[in-house]
């Protein structure tokens, strides 16, 4: 994964990388939805800048039947009215989470969920983003490698 000098923690550490993996999976099975999961998933890695999350989600998110049209346009997601409002609403509260240190995760944006989301969901759609931030910055920090495409 590496291929840069750099630790693998799934090597070095196969316990803590397993035990995160577990609660990754887990979250698939909330009723967040995989399609709204990989959503955000992606919206996660486009703001940290996260090549190697981007390539897989973006994978996961077409599987998981987000069409190409919505990956393309996620990046202006404010802009295009195109996503429902629960798609707005976690995409609103992914972007405040991941920027927390300019947001603080504003009233205004926990206020958009809780119409539209249980608290359960509210629960597992924020730690979803924590635990995608914490993807992000192991595969960024580790240099983790996209395969190269064949030509």
């Amino acid at each position: 994964m590496t291929g840069t000098g750099r630790i693998s923690p799934q090597q070095v550490s196969p316990e803590i990388y397993k035990a995160i993996a577990v609660v990754d999976q887990k979250l698939y099975g909330s009723s967040l939805g995989k399609a709204l999961i990989e959503l955000v998933k992606v919206r996660i890695s486009q703001i940290n800048g996260c090549a190697f999350c981007l390539d897989m989600h973006s994978q996961a998110a077409i599987k998981a039947g987000v069409s190409e049209r919505k990956l393309i346009l996620l990046g202006g997601w404010h802009e295009a009215a195109i996503w429902s409002e629960r798609e707005r609403a976690a995409l609103g509260w992914a972007e405040a989470v991941t920027k927390i240190g300019g947001s603080r995760a504003s009233d205004a944006e926990y206020d958009a969920l809780v119409d539209l989301f249980d608290t359960k969901e509210i629960a597992d759609l924020t730690m979803l983003i924590g635990l995608m931030n914490l993807w992000n910055r192991l595969a960024i920090a580790m240099r983790y490698q996209i395969q190269s495409e064949v030509e």
